[in-house]
């Protein structure tokens, strides 16, 4: 396990901005110092909702989450069942960053159910706590892992939250913060979407497509990129790296966890679909 101490080169600024600063961030292997920096670059979008949740709210997150992804934005949750789990997904069906921040010791996977998920997310992206390894769950560890979520996003989206809800908790710090907060409209009568409507109610922007979360970040909904090359997983993990910061062969192969002959078979595919070239002192560019 990587300790990651206040202040060392890769910690994350945004978390200073807390009234409660963690003393350390721990990752889960094979991430490190690096591997975090690169994948909280923004654009950040933190993802959150009920546990329980409507398998529309489930199917909008994994949707929203796979298309922020496509546009090079990384997605922060907190690896619950429901809404957390399906935005997740949705950054790693799209290729994309993704950091789930724990509620409990670096070594723990809970819920044991999201076990397959938090590795696919400790190979693709990141698993970070602030308890290092042993320390169990705790109900009052979720709402203070809850405050990292929002520090870490430019925005946060609440997909599906009932009035008193742990999404609540993140759209409260996010505030605190001075981050941008986002609902999902829900049917008005049904209690499970009291939260969202009443973050509505009180001014959140209402959050229909990708679209929305990208005017809302001040970027130009016409990112959403449409002309991608038709080319494999790694491939695409690469384009986006490379778009996000070009580098060396060496220096992306860190970033986007591929090996020597990941890295070098994916490279091929993109300079022979045009979408990247490499300068003269072997910078890898986006065509």
């Amino acid at each position: 396990m990587t300790r990651l101490r206040r202040g060392a080169p890769g910690w994350p600024a945004r978390l200073d901005e807390l009234g409660d600063v963690p003393a350390a961030l721990h990752l889960r292997p094979p991430a490190d110092a690096a591997r975090l920096e690169a994948l909280v670059a923004p654009p950040v979008v933190a993802i959150v909702g009920t546990r329980r949740a409507s398998a529309g709210g489930m199917a909008f997150a994994r949707r929203l989450g796979h298309d922020l992804a496509r546009v090079e934005a990384c997605i922060v949750s907190g690896l619950a069942l429901g809404i957390d789990a399906a935005a997740h997904e949705g950054a790693l069906d799209g290729d994309g960053r993704t950091v789930a921040v724990l509620g409990c010791g670096i070594d723990r996977d809970y819920p044991r159910a999201n076990a397959a998920l938090a590795s696919r997310i400790a190979a693709a992206g990141a698993v970070v706590s602030e308890y290092e390894a042993g320390v169990p769950p705790a109900p009052w560890r979720f709402p203070a892992r809850n405050r990292i979520v929002a520090a870490l996003a430019d925005a946060v989206v609440v997909v599906e939250a009932a009035a008193r809800s742990g999404a609540l908790i993140t759209a409260a710090a996010a505030l605190e913060l001075g981050r941008d907060v986002l609902a999902v409209p829900g049917t008005p009568w049904h209690g499970g979407h009291a939260g969202q409507n009443g973050l509505l109610r009180d001014g959140a922007a209402p959050v229909t497509s990708v679209e929305d979360v990208l005017v809302a970040l001040g970027l130009d909904p016409a990112r959403v990129r449409t002309d991608d090359p038709a080319v494999g997983a790694d491939a695409t993990r690469l384009l986006a790296a490379v778009r996000r910061q070009p580098g060396t062969p060496e220096a992306l192969a860190h970033r986007v966890g591929l090996g020597a002959a990941g890295i070098a078979a994916a490279l091929v595919e993109l300079e022979l679909a045009g979408a990247v070239t490499r300068e003269r002192d072997g910078t890898v560019v986006s065509a």
